[in-house]
């Protein structure tokens, strides 16, 4: 039995080619400054547009096959390994020059919309290439939700096929049905982040950071155009930045329903209704703790822990100040919150708030049944029974996800870290977070001093926990591949 590999090599060359076209709108910003960066992202175009060109042309004859089930896991894996890696090559060429492992750090923190950065004196950089790192995450960002909504229900990814009928039932119709939803998904992404850029020169921000920093919320990816991220902002700005974090970590299915006349599905979803009240009451919790803290001023604690409450929960990664001056409680508060993340469907990251709906609602569901044996219960999710796969899944989900936790921190501190920076490395990258805990890359520093090993490890997480785990450890199970004797990237026949 051949795998045919024709209908992945078109796609990704496909989305080389458009990946290449972007570039140009950084180097127009180049041309515009004047600083003679034009060519960095004109040569990075040219060798990205060419390869994907190639690539989609060579594999053309081999579209019409389509995807099955094994080659949507390939497709979804390989995407967001070719896209980082021709994603790095400005950092690699630019003003930047970054060795390989430190641009490609930085191309896939922004693709998988981590947060997480190598660079350091942001504010001095080439505009082309601040602009670059927030159209990275902003594509990630409407990537992930596509994936998220079409591709991992049909994967059986982490309890995910409890949104199969939300995401339009489109098994067995993955590409053609992938289009039209991606399509209304495209439009209202556009959207809210016009609006948010908007809001954010409204509220006094340059055109620029208002529309770097509009790709970087509302794809809660958290790059930011200073060294110290919102820092450099306040007041006003921070509350526009908390009220599209939320939007982006809301379900885009709902926002779908929402413009084809179906209000009550955003209002009554309890996944939305679980994320906003927990937030809310962590964001409460940490108000009153600085409030005590740093007394005199109630509305600087406020925003504060709005801010960056919101931001860490969404898995956003922005910062507005240095939170490991809070003291040690609300630290571990921030360290657990960003193992929650935001509603799935979404932008954000990590764990997400379904998962603990669905876990939370089993444990209870069998402290029922032993207290009444006899009684027959079935465990429901938003008013509906939920499949015996789907909590499976869910469960095998958590266990894989804080056993990948565990064993990447243990091999981060192997490289020589700390254990602070092992543990909150590894939460950061599997929850694609943004920074970690520490002096090492806390919210004042960058991930520039860690090793070459570390970055490494953490690169793999990233796309690993982007991914949701089960979509990439299948890869390298053998079961996998055993009925596939040959491979086959472009048959003669």
């Amino acid at each position: 039995m051949q795998l045919d590999l024709r209908p992945i090599g078109y796609v990704i060359g496909i989305l080389l080619t458009l990946l290449g076209i972007a570039m140009l709108v950084p180097m127009f910003v180049d041309f515009l400054e004047g600083r003679g960066f034009v060519g960095v992202f004109a040569e990075s175009a040219l060798i990205t547009v060419l390869t994907g060109s190639f690539l989609a042309i060579a594999c053309s004859n081999g579209k019409a096959d389509g995807l099955d089930i094994q080659k949507t896991i390939l497709l979804t894996t390989s995407v967001w390994i070719a896209l980082p890696l021709f994603g790095s090559i400005p950092f690699i060429i630019g003003s930047t020059q970054l060795s390989f492992v430190d641009a490609l750090f930085e191309a896939v923190s922004g693709v998988t919309t981590t947060g997480s950065t190598v660079l350091s004196g942001l504010q001095d950089l080439p505009k082309g290439i601040l602009l670059w790192r927030g159209i990275l995450q902003w594509l990630g960002g409407i990537g992930i939700i596509v994936v998220a909504m079409v591709f991992l229900p049909e994967l059986r990814v982490g309890g995910m096929q409890i949104f199969r009928a939300e995401a339009f039932d489109t098994m067995g119709k993955i590409l053609p049905r992938a289009t039209t939803i991606s399509l209304q998904i495209f439009v209202i992404y556009l959207g809210i982040t016009v609006m948010c850029a908007l809001s954010y020169v409204a509220v006094g921000l340059t055109a620029f950071d208002a529309i770097v920093h509009a790709f970087t919320t509302v794809s809660t990816g958290g790059f930011s155009n200073y060294d110290s991220s919102f820092g450099h902002f306040s007041g006003a700005v921070e509350y526009v930045a908390i009220i599209f974090m939320i939007m982006a970590a809301l379900p885009f299915v709902r926002y779908v329903q929402l413009v084809n006349g179906n209000s009550r599905a955003i209002i009554s979803d309890t996944q939305i209704k679980t994320f906003l009240i927990t937030t809310l009451l962590v964001a409460i919790f940490v108000f009153f703790v600085l409030n005590n803290l740093f007394p005199g001023d109630w509305e600087s604690a406020l925003r504060k822990s709005l801010f960056n409450i919101t931001s860490i929960i969404s898995g956003t990664g922005y910062s507005s100040d240095n939170y490991m001056a809070w003291g040690g409680m609300l630290v571990s508060v921030i360290f657990f919150i960003g193992l929650i993340g935001g509603c799935a469907g979404s932008t954000t990251c990590s764990v997400k708030v379904f998962r603990y709906q669905l876990v939370v609602s089993a444990i209870l569901l069998q402290l029922r049944k032993i207290r009444y044996p006899h009684r027959v219960l079935v465990l429901k999710y938003d008013g509906r029974p939920v499949a015996e796969d789907v909590l499976h899944s869910v469960m095998t989900f958590f266990v894989v996800f804080f056993l990948s936790l565990g064993v990447l921190a243990i091999l981060l501190s192997m490289t020589g870290l700390d254990l602070i920076t092992s543990v909150s490395g590894a939460v950061t990258a599997l929850g694609n977070i943004g920074p970690g805990l520490g002096d090492k890359i806390g919210p004042s520093s960058n991930f520039m001093g860690l090793n070459d090993a570390a970055k490494w490890l953490l690169i793999i997480g990233m796309l690993v926990g982007r991914l949701e785990l089960m979509a990439v450890y299948i890869l390298v199970t053998r079961k996998f591949w055993r009925n596939y004797l040959k491979f086959t990237l472009c048959p003669s026949n």
